[in-house]
């Protein structure tokens, strides 16, 4: 791919640039002669004053020079393209093989006019290099993403194994001793290096997805899905009945959903994996959910309660009997938020019993009942049998039906202290959901004590975090959504660029926003009444409750997530 000479020739970066409605007349003048004056290149001077982004003056120069412009954003790459060229080599020459076809090696640099460069690494690679042009931060973040987290290597290593040592699909499939082939060290490296590296990234779902010609993997990282690498398919089976041998479920049973668990031991943490297995068109997808047994949940606080929603929960917390639900949709850590309630209210002086789906954590103290619907045990006949053991606290994993509902209200007014959880999308919103559920309006007034609503959301990096100023719409829209929480000091909002520590994402941890409703005389009176959820939320809001929406821009002000996360888990 050569040059477009011409081109080049009659036009530079600069005059691009200013076709292209980005430079203004006179800073193309302005830059002309300060480069006509220090001899410095244009480039560097509009990179110096800022007058384009680096992506503006990357396409300026990849038009310039006639070259494809090409943005990784951070998107997977195959580990056998990575293999082609050394990490050392894509370090010292910035630039990063990304696709490769018949024709050659696709190879993203920030010289791809370095003719000895482009020798060196066809010879390396064995294949013809087809050259784009990449900004060099996105480089840069492809190389660290890719290169130096060290999954790809690992899982090249363990291929190249496979390749030479491991049996066919087809002969996978008829051989009488296929267990022994699947636990051998290729198969068993690659499963080791996809769970090391799900604990080193703190991830909490790892996805194993068949596609037509390749197997990607996916991590769910602070509650986002990350493709991180690729394999072939021919390996696709042989992982996927590894994990199955580790969970104890059937290797030959490829058409039905199963599900299973095991324990993975990594940096003296003992991990818990839930699998659960589905046949889709191209093979079995394997979800594994990670929970650590070591970890001890985190405390009220620690989730990002504060204020005014802290106060009221724990005040309800300290009642001795009475419903607390917890609300959210599904993802939005409804069940770390009983474990910590549990884990406060957890002395040797309560009874405490639970019954979940599953049990996700060990509580210290607390006796804990997993259900199983095949034999019948149920959120129901737990609970039933609950209210013969002598409780103090009950907590009910979810609410489903209206058995368990009437069930957990009965225990709520004999005096027992219960938790549960519902999925509506707000805290006023579950108070008339219980009604659906076909209980009594003066049962749930005599019952409930308060409702938290709640919703899961990412955190700045504190490590590349950096402030700036919100255009006045934005600054309108806290006013409107804040109204008397509003703050009078100037508005600054915070955003993370992206750095190392935080995988380039400009995010790392997670925390909440809630909203605590509590059921006073007048919301009592509108339950009786039916109210809607709207008419609820509004009185309770009177009332002092700060809602999810606001909590969100609280924290936004304070540099604790960006608005944009708000946003994106706050809407309605």
């Amino acid at each position: 791919m050569q040059p477009n000479t011409s081109t080049q020739q009659l036009q530079n970066i600069e005059e691009i640039l200013q076709a292209q409605g980005i430079l203004k007349p006179d800073q193309v003048s302005a830059i002309k002669l300060e480069s006509i004056n220090s001899g410095q290149p244009a480039e560097k001077i509009i990179r110096e004053h800022n007058f384009a982004t680096g992506e503006q003056i990357a396409k300026a120069r990849a038009q310039q020079l006639g070259v494809p412009f090409m943005k990784l954003d951070g998107r997977p790459i195959s580990s056998e393209v990575l293999n082609l060229i050394p990490e050392a080599v894509a370090r010292r020459y910035k630039l990063v093989p990304f696709g490769r076809d018949v024709d050659g090696l696709y190879v993203l640099m920030v010289d791809p006019l370095d003719l000895q460069v482009i020798q060196f690494i066809e010879k390396k690679s064995g294949m013809k290099i087809k050259r784009f042009l990449g900004v060099p931060e996105d480089i840069t973040a492809s190389i660290e993403e890719q290169y130096s987290q060290n999954l790809y290597t690992q899982v090249t290593s363990a291929l190249k194994e496979v390749a030479t040592e491991q049996p066919s699909a087809q002969q996978l499939k008829s051989s009488f001793d296929e267990t022994e082939i699947i636990r051998e060290a290729p198969v068993a490296n690659i499963v080791t290096q996809l769970l090391e590296y799900a604990v080193k990234t703190k991830a909490s779902d790892i996805h194993i997805e068949p596609e037509e010609e390749q197997t990607r993997v996916r991590y769910r990282i602070d509650g986002i899905l990350h493709e991180k690498v690729i394999l072939p398919k021919k390996v696709h089976d042989a992982v996927i009945s590894r994990i199955k041998i580790l969970s104890n479920l059937k290797i030959d049973e490829r058409r039905l959903p199963q599900d299973g668990r095991f324990t993975f031991e990594y940096g003296g943490k003992e991990i818990d994996l839930r699998i659960s297995t589905l046949p889709l068109v191209y093979g079995e997808k394997d979800v594994m959910r990670l929970l650590s047994k070591s970890e001890k949940p985190p405390s009220l606080q620690e989730l990002g309660l504060r204020g005014t929603a802290l106060k009221n929960l724990e005040q309800q917390l300290t009642r001795p009997h009475g419903i607390v639900l917890i609300c959210g949709p599904t993802g939005s850590g409804k069940t770390t938020t009983l474990y910590s309630i549990l884990s406060k209210l957890s002395t040797t002086k309560v009874n405490i019993l639970t019954v979940e789906d599953p049990v996700e954590y060990q509580i210290l103290g607390a006796n804990q009942v997993q259900v199983n619907p095949q034999i019948g045990l149920t959120f129901a006949s737990a609970l039933r049998s609950f209210l013969r053991q002598d409780p103090n606290i009950i907590l009910v994993g979810e609410i489903r039906d209206t058995e368990t509902a009437d069930l957990a209200i009965q225990a709520a007014l004999t005096g027992h202290e219960v938790f549960s959880t519902l999925h509506p999308n707000s805290a006023a919103g579950a108070l008339p959901r219980l009604l659906d559920m076909g209980a009594e309006p003066f049962l749930i007034a005599s019952a409930v004590n308060a409702v938290e609503g709640q919703r899961i959301l990412r955190k700045v990096c504190n490590h590349c975090k950096y402030a700036y100023t919100p255009p006045p719409e934005i600054i309108e829209s806290f006013k409107t959504i804040l109204g008397p929480l509003m703050p009078n000091t100037p508005i600054q909002l915070y955003k993370g660029k992206g750095c190392e520590e935080c995988g380039h994402l400009g995010y790392q941890g997670r925390t909440g926003i809630y909203e605590v409703l509590v059921v006073s005389e007048k919301i009592t009176k509108m339950i009786l009444q039916r109210a809607s959820a709207g008419d609820i939320e509004k009185q309770a809001i009177e009332e002092g409750m700060i809602t999810l929406k606001q909590d969100g821009y609280l924290k936004a002000l304070e540099g604790v997530t960006t608005l944009e996360e708000v946003l994106r888990v706050g809407q309605d």
